[in-house]
């Protein structure tokens, strides 16, 4: 199996990374079912990276039903280190509009159907989530956009709903006097799943529309959204190529140790098959 230290979850318009060499198409096995589709694992630029369409090629996994803890425990079982995940998002502040890029630093959780922990059946852990997104990586983010000349905020509040229906105009107005900045579907459960793994997450957000409380735009459709994504899916591109060039070999933040203190129970008590479907994660704590 080959080995990557970067991940690029892609969502929304964005299946593929251009420039890869040396690539294989790889289909981990893991405990909790197949990933989303094969990955990609290849190097670009020197540095291998493995990319993972999170809707599969031609899209068909809706947002509910995206099998997140397979997708990053296939990433961990690669070696990935650090995920770097593409999100189509609408706005919900007046000052970030269409075609703008932005760098999340918080998540709020509205999703309801979905499993967002690895930590289930006969294990428990409580892993801190204060800051959802690596603050390395994120900044690593930013400045790259900022340096391939997009219009980029470093900073915002993202919105996690169910899906796969877009907002009503009285939810879309409940989370602008929230203070939240931009709406989507897609980085609830990974960013969970991902600090469980210990493995470093940033979103980028590709912002298609202003959702629907904006009274002076166009009510939010499919279309304008895969319109205004196809113009950004370029400049997405370029800065993923730009990030991974510069993301270190070394990680010194908190990502990489966050079950040091957080599994609460008796490893005697552990099931031998959550152990074992685990180890992957919790082998260096726990054996």
């Amino acid at each position: 199996m080959p080995k990557a230290k970067i991940g690029v979850i892609g969502g929304t318009g964005l299946y593929e990374i251009e420039g890869l060499t040396n690539i294989e198409e790889v289909k981990p096995k893991t405990p909790f079912g197949k990933p989303s589709d094969s990955i990609i694992v290849g190097t670009l630029d020197g540095t291998e990276i493995a990319f993972l369409p999170r809707h599969g090629r031609g899209h068909f996994v809706s947002p509910t039903e995206i099998p997140a803890r397979a997708n990053i425990y296939a990433l961990k079982s690669l070696g990935v280190d650090w995920i770097i995940s593409v999100s189509a998002v609408g706005s919900l502040k007046e000052s970030i509009h269409p075609l703008d890029l932005v760098v999340p630093d918080q998540l709020i959780d509205r999703t309801k159907s979905r499993v967002n922990s690895f930590f289930t059946g006969g294990i428990v852990a409580h892993v801190g989530f204060a800051r959802p997104f690596c603050p390395c990586l994120s900044d690593i983010l930013y400045k790259s956009a900022l340096e391939e000349g997009a219009k980029v905020h470093p900073e915002g509040t993202y919105i996690i709903m169910e899906g796969p229906l877009f907002s009503t105009k009285a939810e879309s107005n409940l989370y602008r006097s929230w203070g939240a900045s931009i709406i989507g579907m897609t980085a609830l459960p990974e960013a969970k799943l991902a600090r469980e793994a210990e493995i470093c997450y940033a979103t980028l957000g590709c912002v298609t529309d202003y959702d629907v409380w904006h009274e002076t735009e166009e009510e939010v459709t499919i279309e304008i959204a895969i319109a205004n994504l196809k113009r950004t899916a370029d400049m997405s591109k370029r800065i993923i190529k730009r990030a991974a060039r510069c993301i270190p070999d070394k990680r010194d933040c908190q990502c990489a140790s966050a079950l040091q203190n957080a599994i609460m129970t008796d490893p005697a008590l552990i099931p031998p098959k959550t152990k074992k479907d685990l180890a992957l994660i919790i082998g260096k704590y726990i054996h």
